[in-house]
């Protein structure tokens, strides 16, 4: 019971003992009075702080339902890949015969009959004059017998030489170079060595 419920009990006992005394010496005159002691002290029996509604503790925060942190994803860039999943820059091959090495990769691929073949060819040496044009001295074969020459290269001089090879995707007849192809050949002559030759499975080209 709160404090002021039992300040109003006490003030209350004091009206009905004063009551009491007066209704035995004047009946009459104590009705009134007596009724309302009477409500007074139902009324403060009845008061007070009201129960706390059910819940949580005070204090503690409530949590939402079904709320959680979001798992975290990943990402990452996928590599460029040929036609069997094997990326380009796995295709690269390299030569050291003589004093000249040689790296040869597979860059701009097509089996369109009127697109072109690019490779990226890198020579590095200390003593050898690289400044030959490579378009002259290479190839393409497969293992079906056809072969192209070179159209051209980009490649510049000095001892550290990188430039673009590039060869037609089809005969002059409009045979496409990979048709009913297996094995793909590049063939580089007197790169300081008589013969140079770089291979590829034509299922591993995009």
């Amino acid at each position: 019971m709160s404090e002021a419920a039992m300040r109003m009990l006490e003030d209350t006992g004091r009206r009905f003992g004063h009551s009491f005394r007066r209704m035995l010496f004047h009946p009459r005159r104590a009705v009134v009075p007596f009724g309302f002691a009477i409500g007074a002290l139902a009324l403060a029996a009845c008061s007070g702080s009201p129960a706390p509604a059910a819940g949580l503790p005070e204090g503690e925060p409530a949590e939402a339902a079904g709320a959680g942190p979001s798992a975290p994803g990943a990402a990452g860039p996928s590599a460029q890949v040929g036609s069997a999943g094997t990326p380009l820059q796995d295709l690269a091959r390299s030569d050291a015969q003589g004093a000249v090495e040689v790296t040869v990769s597979p860059s701009s691929w097509t089996r369109d009959a009127e697109g072109i073949l690019e490779f990226e060819v890198s020579m590095e040496t200390h003593s050898v004059d690289l400044s030959m044009d490579l378009a002259q001295l290479a190839t393409l074969e497969t293992d079906t017998g056809l072969t192209l020459q070179a159209l051209d290269w980009s490649g510049g001089e000095g001892h550290h030489v990188t430039g673009v090879l590039r060869f037609p995707a089809a005969s002059q007849q409009g045979q496409p170079l990979l048709e009913g192809a297996s094995l793909l050949i590049l063939t580089l002559r007197d790169v300081d060595a008589p013969s140079r030759q770089f291979q590829w499975d034509a299922a591993l080209l995009p």
